[in-house]
């Protein structure tokens, strides 16, 4: 088994459970890509736990049959930004907080070889892509895109143009557009709707909306949405999963479903429900 490993330089509570299952790597004869971020933390803390690893890698061409990001959310987003388009499932292990996107506990890590050779599941998460030629760098987003105002003194509307019709005019602090693994993210902290990770949909979700009609709105994620901003100020804040760019208000943002998907593993007794319930404190 060869698995690619991604992971956040804070894990200082939990090495035992990463050097154990780094040894168990070893023992088993398999091997591991790992990025250099984690490599260069975790060399100098227990460089010969790090036999098993085969290469050290930041971007380009790598395959592997699992990859395993350790940390919150937030390095899963990461994670799946470093994999790309390889289809290479990515197992989340929480280090983090809420850990809506990471499936396993830290404990469980130096079992987790044996537990991928045995039954589990892959869901599917689908992406947003951003088209816009201004946009540099990894143009997709996991969780969400956000079109927000650039200063704080001032409100932002966002003409919104649902497959070439005319949707909405959102005058708010901001816009998110969430995919349903996004949902459980800033969406859910501005009222949005809750939505199970496989549903074929995209949410919009206004920030601080200056009318009561302007509410939440699911839509097909077979849809093209077009977006153009107005603002006092000359310019807004583009946001894609927390990466964002300003840019100019003539600056046009496509948004649509990307050509591909993440995969995620969901090993037996871990599934969205129970997360919803954990997370959330629904009893």
């Amino acid at each position: 088994m060869k698995l690619a490993i991604y992971g956040s330089r804070h894990q200082d509570e939990y090495l035992s459970q990463i050097e154990a299952f780094l040894n168990s790597l070893t023992r088993r004869g398999d091997s591991a890509v790992m990025h250099s971020k984690l490599y260069n933390y975790l060399l100098h803390i227990m460089p010969m736990a790090l036999k098993c690893v085969c290469r050290v890698v930041d971007t380009g061409d790598f395959s592997a049959d699992f990859a395993v990001s350790l940390g919150g959310d937030g390095s899963f987003l990461r994670t799946s930004a470093w994999v790309a388009d390889k289809g290479i499932p990515i197992v989340g292990v929480n280090t983090g907080h809420l850990g809506f996107l990471t499936s396993l506990g830290i404990d469980e890590l130096p079992q987790l070889p044996e537990l991928l050779e045995g039954q589990y599941e892959i869901v599917r998460h689908s992406l947003l892509e951003v088209v816009s030629p201004q946009v540099q760098g990894w143009p997709y987003a996991l969780n969400e895109v956000t079109l927000t105002k650039s200063e704080t003194s001032s409100i932002i509307s966002v003409n919104a143009i649902l497959d070439d019709v005319p949707l909405a005019n959102y005058r708010a602090d901001g816009l998110i557009v969430a995919t349903p693994t996004g949902s459980t993210a800033y969406n859910l902290s501005v009222g949005g709707p809750i939505v199970v990770p496989v549903a074929p949909v995209f949410v919009l979700s206004p920030i601080a909306a200056h009318s009561l009609s302007m509410r939440p709105l699911v839509i097909a994620d077979s849809s093209e949405l077009r977006l153009r901003c107005d603002s006092r100020t000359p310019r807004f804040r583009l946001s894609i999963d927390g990466h964002a760019t300003v840019h100019e208000l003539d600056t046009e943002v496509v948004l649509r479903r990307a050509p591909f998907d993440v995969l995620a593993v969901q090993l037996p007794g871990h599934n969205f429900p129970d997360t919803l319930r954990n997370k959330l404190s629904w009893g």
